[in-house]
This record gives C-alpha cells, sequence and structure tokens, in this order.
C-alpha cells in the first residue's frame, strides 16, 4: 500500500498523552512503593470492581489501537504488522501505567486493568483492520483528495480536537484558550516559600479588578470569533468552492451539539440550551455569516486571518474570569476512575487556540500545495 501522511499519527500521540494523563493524575504524592513493583501482575481477581471501571478501561483504550493501526497502515505497513504494533503499543502503554501507579498513594496497579486495555486496543485494531479490508481507507483517501490538500494531516487533526476542546464549560461559547489563571496558580503553588517569589509575586497575585463578567459586546466578539476559528483552519487546508460551505456548516453543527451536550452534562438535562443568551445567537451568526462569505479566500490568505482571529479570541477571552463553574463542574466529572474526562477535554480547550496559531502560521510559510 503506498504511503500517505495520516491524521491518524498526531491524533494517536495526543490520545496517549491524554491516557498518561488520566492514569497518574494528580501526579502528587510519589513515594516509594512496597517490596515489589511486579507483584500486581499475580494478584488474583481484585474484589473492588465496578461495571464502569470495566466497560472504560475496555473502552479507553479502543481509539487507540483503532489509531495507531490506522497510522501504521497509511504508513504502507502491512494489515497484520499494523495490528501487531497497535497492540504492542496499548498494551505497553498500559504496562508502563500500571507499573507507573505503584508510585501514587491514591492508585492501585492492577493486572486485570492491563488485560482490559490490551484486548481494547486489540479490538480497536481488529476494527480498524475491518474498516481496513471493507475498503473504508481508499474510499477515505478519495474523499480527502477531493476535498483537502496534500500535508494536511495535522489541520484535520486539529478539527477533530476542536469540538472536544468545547466539552468543558469556558467563559463563553467557543470560547477557549484561557490558561493563564490556571498556569498562575500552579506557578504561585511551584514558587512558594522560594528565593524567587518575592520577585515573582507580584505577576502571580490574581487581579480583583478583572472579576467582573466580559459584556455583551466582548461576549459577541468572543463567539464569533471562535466559531469562525476552525472555519478558516478547514479553508485553510481546503480548496475554495462549495465544499467549504459544507465544512463551515459542519463545523457549526458539531460546535454546536458539542456545547449543548457540555451544558446538559455539566448542570443537567433541562439546562442544555441555558447557553442559548442574545448575544451567544448574535455571536453564533456573525460567526456563520462571515464563515461562508470568506469561503472563497485564497488558503493562505484563509491561515492568516485566522491567525488573527485567534489571536483577537485570546486577548477577548484572557480579560474575562475565571469560569465560576469550575470547582463545580471538576467535582461533577472526578470520578477517580480511568477516564477523567474532564481533564481531557479541558486541556484541548485551553491549549487548542495556541497550537492552531502555530499550526496556521507553519501553513502560511508553507509551500501551496493541491
Amino acid at each position: 500500500m503506498a504511503s500517505h501522511r495520516s491524521s491518524a499519527a498526531p491524533l494517536a500521540g495526543i490520545y496517549a498523552a491524554l491516557i498518561v494523563y488520566a492514569s497518574l493524575y494528580p501526579f502528587t504524592g510519589w513515594r516509594m512503593p512496597g517490596p515489589s513493583i511486579w507483584a500486581f501482575l499475580l494478584r488474583p481477581w481484585w474484589q473492588w470492581w465496578t461495571s464502569f471501571d470495566l466497560i472504560s478501561n475496555l473502552v479507553g483504550y479502543l481509539p487507540l489501537g483503532a489509531l495507531v493501526f490506522g497510522a501504521c497502515v497509511r504508513s504502507g505497513w502491512s494489515p497484520g504488522r499494523s495490528v501487531a504494533v497497535a497492540v504492542a503499543a496499548g498494551s505497553g502503554l498500559s504496562f508502563t501505567m500500571e507499573l507507573l501507579q505503584n508510585f501514587l498513594p491514591h492508585r492501585v496497579s492492577s493486572n486485570v486493568d492491563l488485560a482490559l486495555n490490551t484486548v481494547g486496543a486489540a479490538a480497536g485494531a481488529a476494527l480498524a483492520l475491518s474498516v481496513h479490508l471493507l475498503g473504508g481507507v481508499e474510499r477515505w483517501q478519495a474523499v480527502r483528495e477531493r476535498w483537502f490538500i496534500d500535508h494536511s494531516a495535522g489541520g484535520l487533526a486539529l478539527l477533530v480536537l476542536w469540538p472536544i476542546g468545547q466539552l468543558f464549560p469556558g467563559p463563553v461559547p467557543f470560547g477557549g484558550g484561557q490558561v493563564w489563571p490556571r498556569l498562575r496558580d500552579t506557578l504561585s503553588g511551584w514558587l512558594e516559600d522560594s528565593a524567587v517569589a518575592p520577585w515573582v509575586e507580584p505577576w502571580l497575585v490574581p487581579d480583583d479588578s478583572a472579576g467582573a463578567a466580559l459584556s455583551s459586546g466582548s461576549e459577541f466578539i468572543a463567539i464569533a470569533l471562535g466559531l469562525l476559528a476552525p472555519c478558516l483552519v478547514a479553508y485553510a487546508i481546503s480548496r475554495p468552492g462549495w465544499r467549504r460551505l459544507v465544512l463551515a456548516l459542519g463545523a457549526t453543527g458539531l460546535g454546536l451539539a458539542a456545547i449543548t451536550l457540555s451544558t446538559a452534562l455539566n448542570f443537567g438535562p433541562q439546562h442544555s440550551l441555558a447557553w442559548r443568551t442574545p448575544a451567544a445567537e448574535a455571536g453564533l451568526l456573525a460567526g456563520v455569516t462571515l464563515a461562508l462569505a470568506l469561503a472563497w479566500v485564497p488558503r493562505r490568505a484563509a491561515a492568516g486571518l485566522g491567525l488573527m482571529v485567534l489571536a483577537a479570541l485570546v486577548a477577548v477571552i484572557a480579560q474575562a474570569p475565571a469560569d465560576a463553574y469550575f470547582a463545580e463542574s471538576l467535582q461533577a466529572w472526578e470520578q477517580g476512575r480511568f477516564i477523567r474526562f474532564h481533564g481531557a477535554a479541558q486541556w484541548v480547550g485551553w491549549l487548542w487556540p495556541y497550537v492552531t496559531m502555530a499550526y496556521l502560521l507553519a501553513r502560511i510559510g508553507a509551500k501551496e500545495s493541491g
């Protein structure tokens, strides 16, 4: 099979990083374990298990197996070798996580988790193999060649991650990138009572004047920019024309579905549409209108506009207060089990604008293709 650059490769890496985050969070309290760090391999079936534990450990590694298989087979490897690598990657990562959990006080290493994770990775690889044997990969490649330019794997990965970042509630709908408050609190904890604390303290003290909510005008601008950004990323890797209209409307639909699901999960199904304020609806309409109007701009221009839109979005969101529902949402999502989904979603939402700006900057300087 011919070799192609695939968005499955960066997505597999990102998903593996999220598994590490979920498995070792909160990364504190490290201590030396008991007599043997290998003892968990020979333990009998543990008694304190639930159906959630079993399903989450099985399903949690399924996407990893599928993504690693996709990355390998798209790189020209044989299907059999790709399956073997996918299963080995899932099993190896799970074994490493279980081994490291010996050193964390609130974690219990488990051979059952290791077995379920391996089976999950194998199931994901088998599912991807079935899609490959049925011609799904070739059909996707044909669709991709019609809709997107060459070397678009990074942009496609960012577009896949964008709705995931919307699942954790931000200051406003589509308003990601509010990293500084969390980074400031983390740095403050690290540097407390250190020799440099007096020098950096003025920078790490929360600004009480920033406690007011965003004005309706700022909220309108943030929502419009937040929706326009992924559309411009799509334009930067696709050919001008009617297909961009479909991509813009698809991004809008996915974004709205993610925001509605996030609101329902965090505040109850009866409040699933609570995000629909007059400013939000006006910003949404403005964002969609601008996206459709820009559907025929050249790719490099779309990348430049996307860079400016994201910079403006981050600047507006930086003025917003910390999410008032952050602690409540964090507690609601904290299961103490395998998937700490709030962590995955919030980190994607926080970092997506900055990673995307770097990607768009690279696209501006890249040679036009396709």
